[in-house]
């Protein structure tokens, strides 16, 4: 499947992909382009539309585009759960919503400053994804102390 969306992608655009190659389509492509440009260019590309209002896949209420894949295709992974909820609050200014929030809007934003590429930004965030996947997953009760008592 072809997916398309808005061009200098942040918070679901990045996350939404990475969503779709892990749990929906491992062969998706993901295609972006100038915001007035999506509607025409996914019938012409035959590419579903993400991310903005009047796509199917898009923000309903409070929740995001990364909610709407998770309902829509079924997804029932507690740390997938977890996620969401990091980038609801990350995507739609919720900051107080999870502890992760903030921080992933502060590196979605170093990404998209640092990037000129949406490709290679997006190629990034695949592994930023992965690492978030791998946190809630796996380690997410695990602490980080630092005492300044510490013998090496």
């Amino acid at each position: 499947m072809k997916w398309i969306t808005r061009e200098r992608p942040k918070i679901d655009r990045i996350a939404c992909p990475w969503l779709i190659k892990t749990f929906v389509d491992r062969d998706a492509e993901f295609i972006y382009v100038p915001k007035e440009q999506v509607f025409e260019k996914s019938k012409e590309l035959n590419a579903i539309p993400y991310d903005l209002p009047g796509a199917e896949y898009s923000h309903y209420g409070e929740e995001c585009t990364f909610d709407y894949i998770v309902k829509k295709h079924s997804i029932d992974d507690s740390a997938i759960h977890e996620i969401a909820a990091i980038v609801r609050g990350a995507d739609t200014n919720q900051f107080d919503l999870t502890k992760q929030s903030a921080g992933l809007w502060a590196i979605s934003a170093g990404l998209s400053y640092n990037y000129r590429d949406d490709h290679e930004m997006l190629e990034i965030g695949m592994k930023l994804y992965d690492a978030l996947y791998s946190w809630a997953k796996f380690v997410s009760d695990e602490k980080h102390v630092w005492s300044p008592d510490l013998k090496i």
